[in-house]
């Protein structure tokens, strides 16, 4: 464990620095000391609000993205106990893991149980404000979450689990407006599953020496030197089917130079990737913050104009 409890890989943030020490442990379950997780879960429930903002041509619901960014953040955070309590005995053995609040004796299993469910129920309060359509939608998740942390152990994909959980939420946003489930939505989701096992790989190259020693597998350990090309083709699929969704939904030229702006921020990861270095691969991998950002900002400045 790292000097006061920290974690390894996310030192010198605000949990550290002013938490209060009794509550550190379940901030750091939460991934609230990096909430970059929970951004990119963020992502693509953003992007389906403001592609049926687009179909409608008015600025999408102020309320609807409120509680998707607290949605977002809730049920990463119990997503994150639940891979945590999962892979207790794994994250014992890689460097950068060791110190997570579980392996560390931190906290309990019974304790981290009871959190993981309270954050699931600030998950269930504010999908309960959505239609029914979409609340059924949300449900329909927790097989692709319960799944998910066991792929690893079995397959060198567990970046597709990774991306059917976190693209969720582009099934989530148009219904939540329209109260069903059209094609624009369904290839929203499909090009942000691409863009999940791009960058998740990316993030995968930090453990990849660890992980061929203990036998986890994953994307980055199955491309190794020949991840850019891959990357290139994810991110590629990513943009080319984001867009089919946007102009299926109406989307403009204010939509196109979003994506286009999108486009150049991945192809600038891909230029830039060194997956022999992990800080910058974390680096890296932080950036696909900005880029959804980029795509939203483009798709709200579409339906509002």
């Amino acid at each position: 464990m790292t000097e006061s409890g920290r974690v390894a890989d996310a030192t010198g943030n605000w949990v550290d620095g002013l938490a209060p020490a009794y509550t550190r442990p379940y901030l750091r379950l939460a991934r609230l000391d990096r909430p970059i997780g929970s951004w990119l879960l963020l992502m693509p429930c953003w992007w389906s609000v403001g592609l049926a903002g687009m179909r409608t041509d008015h600025f999408p619901s102020l309320w609807h993205i409120i509680l998707f960014f607290i949605g977002a953040f809730a049920m990463r955070g119990a997503g994150c106990t639940w891979n945590d309590l999962v892979d207790r005995d794994l994250d014992a053995l890689v460097e950068r893991t060791r110190s997570r609040p579980i392996p560390s004796k931190q906290v309990t299993v019974a304790q981290a149980t009871i959190f993981m469910l309270a954050q699931a129920l600030i998950g269930f309060i504010v999908l309960i404000q959505f239609n029914r359509f979409t609340v059924m939608c949300g449900f329909a998740s927790l097989i692709v979450v319960v799944i998910y942390p066991f792929m690893k152990r079995y397959t060198y994909w567990p970046q597709i689990g990774l991306g059917l959980a976190f693209s969720w939420g582009a099934l989530m946003g148009w219904p939540a407006t329209f109260g069903r489930l059209d094609a624009p939505a369904l290839v929203l989701y499909a090009g942000s599953i691409a863009w999940v096992i791009g960058y998740d790989t990316i993030y995968a190259h930090q453990d990849r020496d660890d992980d061929a020693l203990i036998g986890i597998k994953s994307t980055a350990l199955l491309f190794g030197q020949n991840t850019a090309p891959m990357l290139a083709s994810c991110y590629a699929a990513a943009i080319v089917l984001i867009g089919i969704a946007g102009l299926m939904a109406g989307g403009g030229f204010i939509f196109g130079l979003g994506l286009i702006a999108f486009a150049a921020h991945l192809a600038w990861q891909v230029l830039r990737l060194d997956v022999n270095d992990p800080a910058h691969c974390l680096k890296q991998f932080k950036s696909n913050r900005d880029a959804g950002l980029i795509l939203f900002g483009a798709m709200l400045l579409e339906a509002a104009v």
